[in-house]
């Protein structure tokens, strides 16, 4: 009988020494480190999740902790981190990139299931023991999971607004994208932001609670609420931002100096005002939201795109909460000129796909294409086109 054929490609961690392909990540000094920093905190268990604090499919680098963590750079997971063992959890389309990417300081963990998690923290941390996590990673059903799971279990659940992953990371962590945020041309919006308020502001007085104020997390209500646009996080035009937009005050939570001079003409346009944007710090929006709900307010918001860490900001009986916010509604609906532009946008794609179907067919017998190169060059004929601004995701392209 043949022998097993055997991967160079993937670790094996069952040798001694244990073998790692040249894709796999050296994490034993963040480990230590961050291992350190729990235990100066005095947390026994770490859970490091592959989010940033708007729930976004789509990450910048430097929301990109799991990845930094373990050498792990799939667009699923979460790592859990104890003093003596480390796990990471994906779904099966990363199962065999995690083996090329992981040292043997990881277990890989073929799930996605909280559950599975759960049960895998149950096992590791003795009774008495803490799991600690930065509220502002999580949405609120999965730190409602995590918290049901661990309920009874004498393990404490531990919010900790401090990130410890940031904190090792120091110097080394990405800068935030100083780029412009930019308005978009009114061309292109269908309606002004200051009519998108105005509607929002109708459905707050129709609801039959009568919230005072909408709450803003997700990054595509703040981009579309304002027509405003940028790139800080790759395939997506959006900025990091949030909005608290009450009855009578606008507050953008953004970094101000990177408004172009036009984009802050218009949001100022309507200075004083109920139509005037105060431009906020992006990192102030926990303390405002603090400050606003001492007050006789009822605050509307999305839970899809809010953090628990902002959730759990907001008193109970002062929260309006449904899946999505009015304003996440309101964008999915679009108005005839919005409807004009989507179909002229796809026929504007569909020249570049036909430009590359022709393309492949001349080339391809030639036997000069690979996947690679093929996804580059339809990239470069969608660049081509008028109003592109790049693929909504990196080009996905098999063959054979």
């Amino acid at each position: 009988p043949q022998a097993p054929s055997t991967r160079n490609d993937i670790r094996d961690c069952s040798t001694d020494p244990p073998y790692l392909p040249p894709t796999a990540t050296n994490t034993t000094v963040q480990l230590a480190a961050l291992r350190d920093t729990m235990w100066a905190h005095g947390i026994h268990t770490y859970i490091v999740p592959s989010t940033d604090a708007h729930m976004s499919e789509y990450i910048s680098k430097r929301d990109a902790r799991l990845g930094w963590l373990t050498g792990f750079t799939g667009s699923a997971g979460t790592s859990v981190v104890t003093k003596d063992k480390a796990a990471l959890w994906t779904d099966s389309r990363y199962w065999t990139q995690a083996e090329r990417e992981l040292d043997c300081n990881w277990e890989l963990q073929r799930t996605t299931w909280i559950e599975s998690i759960a049960m895998w923290i149950l096992e590791e941390v003795p009774v008495g023991g803490n799991i600690s996590l930065d509220p502002f990673l999580f949405s609120i059903a999965t730190w409602n999971s995590y918290s049901q799971a661990l309920h009874g279990s004498g393990r404490t659940l531990l919010p900790l607004e401090t990130n410890l992953v940031d904190q090792v990371w120091g110097d080394q962590r990405p800068s935030p994208s100083s780029s412009e945020i930019y308005s978009l041309p009114a061309a292109f919006t269908g309606s002004s932001w200051q009519e998108k308020v105005a509607g929002i502001r109708q459905q707050m007085e129709q609801h039959v609670r009568h919230p005072t104020a909408v709450l803003l997390s997700g990054l595509e209500e703040t981009a579309w609420l304002f027509n405003l646009r940028g790139d800080d996080i790759p395939y997506n035009p959006v900025f990091y931002s949030y909005t608290l937009l009450t009855n009578t005050n606008i507050s953008l939570f953004v970094e101000g100096s990177r408004l172009s001079a036009a984009a802050r003409e218009s949001l100022r346009s309507g200075c004083p005002g109920p139509l005037c944007v105060e431009l906020q710090e992006y990192g102030q929006v926990s303390a405002h939201l603090r400050n606003y709900t001492r007050g006789n307010v009822t605050v509307w918001l999305g839970i899809e795109y809010t953090t628990y860490g902002l959730y759990g900001i907001i008193p109970q009986e002062k929260l309006l909460e449904e899946s999505y916010s009015p304003v996440m509604t309101a964008k999915a609906v679009k108005n005839a000129q919005e409807q004009e532009l989507l179909r002229a946008a796809h026929v504007r794609d569909a020249v570049a796909v036909i430009q590359y179907l022709l393309w492949l067919e001349k080339m391809v017998p030639q036997g000069q294409v690979d996947e690679f190169s093929g996804a580059q060059h339809i990239d470069a004929l969608r660049r081509a086109q008028q109003h592109s601004h790049g693929p909504s995701f990196q080009s996905i392209s098999a063959s054979g």
